[in-house]
């Protein structure tokens, strides 16, 4: 009984003393006594370590290894987006930038002549406005037109931009959490009256938050895994006193499927006028004049053909 004893712990304590780690590999070796006939040898068993299988699960992206400036709102003046954009969220829902019932007052697209990039939230000077994802702070300083700014890099490349704050209470290069307090809203800046004006960014590439995001009770995100055509980033398409008819693309070959059927012919009909073709087709004027090259004052003929990017 002893001498079996004596084996055991032999046994287990030379398990011990040969256990190695490999850390190239990232695998744990153990050289295991064992006996083959009457010949005494060493076998060597390799096991996977748990930070080996996990490696992939715990890397880290690095959010700010490119156009990284925290002194610039818009860093990627000079870079060229390739549409379709992909982008992709770990969380079905977002944190509601700002506490109580959010009221839309202005939406993105085409406002009083004038491009409108965001969405603008009603709230009243010194409520708290927080980080509607993880990420990290990129800009926090006075923005000409946007006053007390707040931008945040999320870890999908998406830019959230926190505008006219009262109070800014945080400070580049700061991690923040979903749902963190960012600063007080106010009315600093280009603004008719206390508001949080939202936007949504891509690489320089203005984004209709409403595409991405669903501004009602349930702070749902619309998919985690969205593909934005060039429609979604142009306010020209889109009016700010309404939401526009969303078409959303969870997969690359129906955003590229719809990139053919954006445009469309509109043949005048008697009484007709920009307005009314544009309320019809949910697309603007300003989108109808470009397109066409054409005028607001411009009259129009009935039987005429006007191409429509919808």
């Amino acid at each position: 009984m002893k001498y079996r004893l004596f084996c055991i712990g032999f046994l287990f304590s030379a398990c011990l003393c040969f256990a190695q780690e490999d850390s190239q590999n990232n695998s744990i070796k153990l050289k295991i006594p064992t006996v083959d006939g009457k010949s005494f040898i060493i076998k060597e068993v390799e096991f996977p370590s748990e930070s080996s299988a996990s490696s992939e699960e715990n890397e880290v992206i690095d959010i700010k290894a490119e156009y990284w400036d925290n002194t610039v709102y818009n860093p990627y003046r000079n870079v060229v987006t390739e549409f379709p954009i992909e982008l992709t969220f770990t969380d079905s829902t977002y944190s509601s930038p700002v506490s109580h019932p959010k009221v839309v007052t202005s939406r993105y697209g085409w406002r009083r002549g004038r491009p409108h990039k965001g969405i603008d939230i009603d709230l009243v000077t010194g409520d708290s406005v927080v980080s509607v994802l993880e990420g990290i702070v990129r800009f926090a300083r006075y923005s000409r037109g946007h006053g007390k700014t707040v931008v945040v890099r999320h870890y999908n490349g998406l830019e959230t931009t926190y505008a006219h704050l009262s109070h800014i209470a945080v400070k580049a290069n700061d991690t923040v959490s979903k749902g963190e307090f960012l600063g007080k809203g106010g009315n600093t800046g280009r603004s008719r009256g206390s508001h949080l004006h939202l936007v949504t960014s891509y690489r320089g590439e203005y984004i209709h938050p409403d595409y991405l995001f669903n501004f009602d009770d349930t702070n749902s995100i619309r998919s985690q895994n969205i593909w934005v055509t060039r429609k979604w980033t142009r306010p020209s398409y889109h009016s700010s006193i309404r939401l526009s008819k969303l078409s959303l693309f969870e997969t690359k070959e129906d955003a590229l499927a719809s990139l053919e059927k954006q445009r469309k012919v509109y043949v005048v009909r008697k009484g007709d006028t920009l307005s009314r073709i544009s309320q019809r087709n949910r697309t603007s004027i300003a989108s109808i004049c470009r397109t066409n090259k054409i005028k607001r004052t411009s009259t129009l003929r009935i039987g005429q053909k006007l191409i429509l990017e919808l």
